[in-house]
């Protein structure tokens, strides 16, 4: 007796369809699972046969075989227990062998025959439209693969459910998508008192996607600024929503199914590893570079990261993607973020306070900060010193404009993006735009062209710090609403590019 179901392999956001075949066949009674399960996958016999024994069924005295196939493709996780034992009980006759062959599930069984949450379920669905399979899944799993309109979603609470649905004795309703969760909320740019300058940059680091250093003295209010950065930006599109909740759905951090439109904001501390920050450990799981795609990655404390760790960023801030390879996988996850980090001007915090700054001042500040490597830093689009808060501003009450209304000019100026990329696949804000494109959109003019000159020749801006200019500049002219980039504009990027 022979019967097959299907269910997924996950190699990066990606769902590889896995071929669970199962065999009775005459011998002495065995249950093995081969095709490179991992020790989770091969814990599945004793929670299949425990299952079986709580819904009274009884497995047959022969030998079984489970097969996934392709054989040489790693199995990993505890999800491959539902497709098994659908497998099995379409090989003993108690569930049709067609419907299992129809049906793409995952899910991992309790003792008991309770169907437990897994992650991945989203992908999942994609593969299961994909496929024209149905997607077969816990019940707490169900509402979040339900967002693929495409795939037909069942969630069932118990194996005995499951078999009751395919015998026809009991018909599970389709899942319907979780609830959207629109944005956060709470933290409100009204809340900062001066520090006029910062914010503005802020606006124009949320407008174009630019990526952006704070350098200021301990209080000066650098993470309470990042920590408003969610307040201004666009909610997610729909596809950027897919494209985000793919990866979270790998890591289980998708809740009750509700698929977010909040841009993500990680804040990972700086005695995260390698693998936490880039991606890694033994699955090849996605890290916080990755978690926070179509977001925001806050490194505070910027200095206090490992070296190695900082310079993983390099690659990822310029492609977009990040591949973390090991020895055995090559996964690539999507990694475009907007990299926002803040940073003490030296180990004190107080270089710039004679009266407070150590006895190894100035040096001090050039050996902390020169943690942060040239390349690294050339990356970062704007850079912003932010001076201590004047007492007396914090007795001011707060300011007219809060993050309802910079919010809108940055909406405003996203649209402006949007239609100006919209015949460039790829491309989305100003700080994707590179290559002749960026000179088209950002041309200077020759007094304007003068002043870039001149400013690169004394300050010493690179091929790729000059081009930032130019994406910040573009920037700034649409959030004035003006079609040209024009001097003022220009002079206000390079006074967020160069020192003093």
């Amino acid at each position: 007796m022979t019967a097959r179901s299907y269910t997924v392999a996950f190699q990066g956001v990606e769902a590889r369809q896995v071929e669970v075949q199962c065999a009775v066949a005459p011998g002495l009674p065995a249950f093995s699972v081969v095709g490179l399960p991992d020790k989770a996958v091969q814990e599945a016999r004793e929670r299949v046969r425990a299952a079986f024994a709580a819904m009274s069924i009884a497995l047959p005295s022969r030998r079984i075989t489970i097969n996934l196939s392709p054989a040489d493709l790693p199995k990993e996780g505890s999800h491959f227990d539902l497709p098994i034992a659908l497998a099995l009980l379409a090989a003993i006759g108690i569930v049709p062998a067609e419907k299992a062959e129809e049906t793409i599930a995952l899910g991992e069984l309790s003792l008991d025959g309770q169907l437990m949450p897994v992650a991945g379920a989203l992908p999942a669905a994609v593969t299961a439209a994909e496929e024209g399979r149905m997607l077969l899944c816990p019940k707490p799993s169900g509402p979040e693969a339900a967002w693929v309109d495409a795939a037909q979603v069942i969630g069932a609470a118990t194996l005995t459910e499951v078999v009751q649905h395919f015998t026809g004795q009991r018909r599970i309703e389709p899942a319907a998508p979780g609830e959207a969760v629109l944005g956060l909320g709470g933290k409100d740019l009204r809340d900062v008192k001066g520090q006029e300058t910062a914010k503005r940059a802020l606006e124009i680091a949320a407008a174009g996607r630019h990526h952006m250093l704070m350098v200021g003295p301990p209080g000066s209010g650098k993470s309470m600024l990042a920590a408003r950065l969610p307040s201004i930006l666009p909610p997610l599109t729909p596809a950027e929503a897919l494209e985000t909740s793919m990866i979270h759905s790998l890591c289980g951090l998708i809740d009750e199914g509700g698929i977010s439109r909040a841009r993500p904001f990680r804040e990972p501390h700086h005695t995260a590893s390698m693998a936490a920050i880039a991606g890694g450990g033994r699955r090849a799981q996605p890290g916080e570079i990755s978690l926070a795609h179509n977001g925001v990655l806050f490194l505070d404390e910027l200095p206090e990261f490992g070296r190695p760790v900082l310079e993983t960023l390099r690659q990822p801030l310029e492609t977009g993607e990040v591949m973390v390879a090991r020895a055995n996988a090559h996964v690539k996850y999507p990694s475009r973020f907007m990299l926002v980090a803040a940073a003490n001007p030296c180990k004190c915090g107080f270089l710039a306070d004679a009266n407070r700054a150590c006895s190894q001042a100035p040096i001090c500040g050039a050996n902390y900060l020169g943690r942060i490597s040239g390349p690294l830093l050339d990356r970062f689009d704007l850079h912003l010193d932010v001076p201590p808060v004047d007492l007396a501003d914090l007795e001011l009450p707060p300011s007219a404009e809060g993050s309802a209304e910079v919010a809108r000019r940055v909406a405003i100026a996203r649209e402006v993006q949007t239609a100006r990329f919209q015949d460039h696949p790829g491309l989305r804000q100003n700080a994707d735009a590179e290559g002749a494109l960026l000179e088209e959109i950002a041309a200077p003019d020759v007094e304007s062209r003068d002043l870039l000159v001149r400013a690169a020749e004394r300050f010493g801006l690179s091929a790729r710090g000059y081009h930032r200019v130019l994406r910040v500049a573009r920037t700034i002219a649409d959030l004035a609403c003006e079609e040209h980039v024009q001097r003022p504009h220009f002079a206000e990027a390079l006074s967020f590019r160069l020192p003093g």
